[in-house]
């Protein structure tokens, strides 16, 4: 059996590791035998788009655990299809609606961002189809009592709550400005990193996805006088932010949590972003476990960058199941419920709200230097 790899491109950009159906024990003559293990799992999230940094290693990583399983099983194969939402909610949507209606889909990696997996969970719940997130994080999607939703990361209470002990230990801050971008990752972590804050939490805005002009923000930042900014949000509005509030001789540290872990942030804001403090509940590239981080730079030409880890074990816990015969929604489904083994990232095992242990995360911080994001301190809550 050959196996092709076939990528499109389009608003809903289908691009996969594509292999053709086969079955799991070929017969001698190359035709399809039986369907005891293997199978077809789906993909979503902002694969294109000023966001898409962020979410593209978790993918590559998706991508590199397929291949790696088909090579060592041709008589198991799986096959990987993608959905590119650009992270919208609303393209989230209909492409639930198509996964779901297409038997022949199992389960599904995603979403990466917090927004269309919410917008999205109700399809999946609704149609008994695991979900196995690399890289949302917003505490509300495993406290509604939804039951095919897991993920692989700490939720916003964790890094909250880390960022937290950050300002406090490490830049000795007395003040804190909060900023969200008004999405349901933005807001939500934003809301629990000033719970954590307590009194050291000295001001608040919210600003839009797609603004371009802050200074608004950059006025209420002036008066409020704070000796430390946090952000809650992604790339495409935190840049301009961040470059704003230096040409505005706004100098004090500045801290984003994973939604900016994304090549494009320091790109976007060049020299601004220098300095410029990014929290994540992944690891750093050389922390990964096994040959992973090799085994990526092999096949991709660089290190993995954010969630690379994760999207690789997101996609193992996916495919370990099809492997040993769980070929239906519900076995696929009461397979990862009772997961619990060793991933590249962590020792993975999903608590009943669909959690990952929450003693098993860990968050990092990471420091822009000279344009690169660079691991800085794991940030110790104890």
């Amino acid at each position: 059996m050959r196996r092709k790899y076939v990528r499109a491109l389009g608003a809903i950009g289908l691009s996969a590791a594509l292999i053709a159906a086969a079955g799991c024990q070929a017969e001698e003559d190359d035709t399809a035998g039986s369907s005891d293990c293997g199978g077809k799992i789906a993909i979503f999230g902002a694969f294109s788009g000023p966001n898409s940094g962020l979410v593209i290693p978790s993918r590559d990583g998706a991508l590199l655990a397929v291949k790696q399983h088909n090579e060592a099983n041709p008589d198991c194969e799986v096959t990987l299809q993608e959905f590119d939402t650009q992270g919208d909610p609303t393209q989230a949507t209909p492409v639930a609606n198509q996964v779901t209606g297409d038997e022949s889909f199992l389960g599904v990696i995603g979403g990466a961002f917090s927004g269309e997996s919410k917008a999205t969970m109700a399809v999946y719940e609704a149609a008994g189809m695991v979900m196995v997130s690399p890289s949302a994080t917003a505490i509300e999607l495993t406290a509604g009592g939804n039951k095919v939703f897991h993920r692989v990361v700490g939720n916003d209470a964790i890094q909250g709550a880390a960022a937290a002990v950050y300002f406090r230990d490490v830049v000795q801050a007395k003040k804190v400005f909060v900023i969200n971008d008004g999405t349901t990752y933005g807001a939500g972590i934003a809301d629990e990193l000033t719970k954590a804050l307590g009194a050291l939490a000295g001001g608040t805005d919210q600003v839009q996805e797609k603004q371009v002009n802050f200074a608004a923000t950059i006025s209420k930042i002036k008066a409020a006088a704070p000796d430390a900014i946090a952000y809650g949000g992604y790339t495409n509005e935190a840049a301009p932010l961040v470059k704003q509030l230096r040409e505005a001789g706004i100098t004090t540290t500045f801290l984003g949590f994973d939604g900016l872990y994304d090549p494009s942030f320091p790109e976007g804001a060049g020299a601004s972003a220098e300095g410029v403090i990014v929290t994540c509940p992944c690891l750093p590239p050389d922390k990964a476990g096994g040959t992973f981080s090799a085994d990526f730079e092999a096949e991709y030409g660089g290190p993995p960058g954010s969630y690379g880890a994760e999207g690789y074990d997101a996609a193992n816990v996916l495919i370990e199941g099809l492997a040993e015969g769980n070929t239906t929604r519900e076995d696929l489904l009461a397979w990862v419920d009772s997961y619990d083994k060793e991933g590249v990232s962590k020792s993975l095992k999903f608590a009943d709200s669909g959690d990952v242990d929450e003693s098993r995360v860990v968050i990092w911080a990471y420091e822009i230097k000279g344009g690169e994001i660079t691991a800085q301190q794991e940030i110790k809550l104890s």
